[in-house]
């Protein structure tokens, strides 16, 4: 069943209307727009000749509830273009609309709503619910929030205002949805990432530019130096580039025709033209280059962790989910075609192992993975020999398949270089969130020129693999905080243990000795000296540290320490070196 007869597709669609007609009751200058139904609601778009704000939203919504249940069905009206320009005589927004349908001499309708005074005729496809007054509660929906958006969704059109709805399937899906939004936001890693002490913004430094504080690299770190650790088996080579490179470089591999707008052009004192590197693809093959390859050789494995820069629009910037500067837990194996499948098995069992060791690899509700193919429709968007896509395609499906993965085939998603499987994970809301990816590219190795010989000793064109296991550290650092609402698994956490002596006169030269110890033993440590022993319990809690150690005379004559774990459990008496020892098991 296609989107648009889903039944509560109908129902968002059909709200959006009756919100348009209440916005003019209260506004009557203003402009519709656009009103599409969206996940969880709605919204609709509107020129506004005055001010409008969230204030306004109860008595728009309470003038919706009241004239719904005058609106019975939606009578379609097919018109012809100067019909439907004289409805809409004064708005150039919908004469936009409509002037573009008719140049594709696509058909013109109409859907008139209510009557008499509750009245309103939009330019329209259909898809609305038989019976507003019968088919919708309203108790299922509430208008939510006022936001700006350009005409479009282009910077160069004007800004018109937002206003967002919610709809469900009943009054009691909506309260789930809003209790669930209201955890969310406790759970916000902006709001998290500020009292954990994670991450900072500054206006001199620019928007999209997060500045990680020293426990936000500590996490950074252990995030890299857990990947490392597992993948260190599998032959990976850690490598560095610079941040800058020649358009050359992207012009070859294809980048820059792709993703031209969204790179940071860099000017020197000659007339080359530089640009901030938005991805490292291009800058491995190069390192390939660099030497003469025999099938002996192979595979060769790259990895490295590096910034890389895009010139997100500043309206879209969120927190650490969308940022300018961008870490990537890169890597690259250029092989020959029968080792594809080992190679791709090893990414899939890194990757495995990873998100095991964060509770969130298990059954098709932890997580599924995406065959992300061409789009058959489109193949003019994809580079390279189709036969050579059906190949790659065939052997992801197949290694999915025989490692067991939870997989779906999606079309449309492959990146214009090859197809992929992308790993979808389902945080503690049960929101999906795209993380982790192996993705096959024929086309790269091709543009550069990159050449093995063979058994046969002829020349013959390696196969490249793209790998990352978290993708984007700041996007990851972000989901995996609201994941956790901040109380990470002990490898994670920006500080593991935390001491705290009754009295600094009494117990704080023994507190120094175990946090002395702790950190020799490369655990994450801070001590705890200033003010009541209360109000520093209260600030390691709020902090979430996995483990508390309270240093008293019990303690410090039978030289042992009694651990307070996060969730209200103690173990006691036990000496440093078996808590320590338990540290590193845990968090291997």
């Amino acid at each position: 069943m296609s989107e648009e007869y889903t039944p509560i597709y109908k129902v968002r669609h059909s709200l959006a209307h009756l919100l348009a007609k209440a916005v003019l009751e209260h506004f009557p200058d203003a402009q519709p727009t656009i009103g599409p139904a969206i996940d969880h609601g709605f919204y609709y778009d509107f020129a506004f000749s005055q001010p409008f704000s969230d204030k306004d939203l109860k008595a728009i919504e309470k003038t919706m509830k009241k004239m719904k249940n005058s609106w019975h069905g939606f009578e379609k009206r097919v018109v012809t273009a100067e019909e439907a320009r004289a409805v809409f005589a004064g708005n150039p927004f919908k004469l936009e609309l409509i002037h573009e349908l008719a140049e594709k001499g696509e058909e013109i309708t109409l859907y008139v709503s209510g009557q008499g005074k509750t009245e309103f005729i939009d330019l329209c496809r259909g898809g609305h619910v038989d019976d507003m007054a019968r088919d919708i509660d309203g108790g299922q929906f509430t208008l939510d929030r006022v936001a700006g958006a350009y005409w479009r969704g282009d910077e160069k059109n004007p800004m018109l205002t937002r206003i967002y709805g919610l709809a469900f399937e009943s009054a009691d899906a909506l309260d789930a949805h809003l209790e669930l939004r209201k955890e969310a936001e406790a759970r916000d890693h902006r709001k998290l990432g500020i009292e954990l002490d994670l991450f900072t913004f500054s206006d001199l430094v620019g928007s999209g530019l997060p500045l990680f504080t020293p426990k936000g690299t500590a996490m950074r770190d252990a995030i890299i130096e857990k990947i490392q650790r597992i993948q260190k088996n599998y032959g990976y080579q850690k490598v560095t580039i610079p941040h800058i490179t020649k358009k050359d470089l992207y012009e070859t591999s294809g980048h820059w025709q792709k993703f031209g707008d969204e790179l940071f052009k860099v000017k020197g004192q000659s007339d080359t033209e530089f640009v901030m590197k938005p991805m490292n693809c291009p800058h491995h093959t190069q390192l390939f280059a660099a030497h003469a390859r025999s099938y002996r050789d192979l595979p060769i494995r790259f990895m490295e962790s590096t910034m890389v820069y895009r010139d997100e629009q500043a309206g879209e910037l969120l927190g650490l989910s969308r940022v300018r500067s961008i870490t990537q837990d890169d890597g690259h194996v250029f092989c020959t075609p029968e080792q594809i499948k080992e190679e791709v098995r090893a990414i899939i069992d890194v990757i495995r192992r990873f998100y095991t060791s964060l509770d969130m690899w298990g059954d098709e509700r932890s997580y599924w993975v995406s065959l992300s193919v061409r789009d058959p429709q489109t193949p003019e968007k994809y580079l390279g020999n189709p036969e050579r896509w059906d190949t790659a395609e065939s052997i992801l499906a197949e290694v999915a398949q025989e490692e067991g993965l939870h997989i779906k085939r999606v079309e449309g998603e492959a990146a214009f270089y090859g197809p992929k499987l992308d790993f979808q994970f389902f945080d503690a809301l049960g929101r999906e969130r795209q993380l982790a990816t192996a993705q096959l590219d024929f086309v790269m190795p091709e543009r550069f020129g990159l050449e093995y010989t063979d058994s046969d000793g002829q020349k013959k064109t390696p196969v490249m693999i793209h790998r990352a296991v978290a993708g984007s550290l700041e996007r990851f650092m972000a989901i995996i905080t609201e994941h956790f609402a901040g109380a990470f698994p002990t490898w994670l956490a920006p500080v593991q243990v935390a001491v705290l002596p009754i009295s600094d006169e009494h117990h704080g030269n023994y507190a120094q000795e175990i946090t002395n110890a702790l950190r020799d033993a490369n655990i994450r440590v801070e001590a705890h000296y200033e003010g009541s022993l209360g109000k520093r319990i209260r600030t390691v809690k709020k902090m979430k540290v996995p483990y508390t150690i309270v240093v008293g005379d019990a303690e410090k004559n039978a030289q042992t320490i009694t651990v307070e774990m996060r969730h209200d459990e103690k173990l006691e008496h036990i000496t440093l070196a078996a808590f320590i020892e338990r540290i590193k098991k845990e968090c291997e």
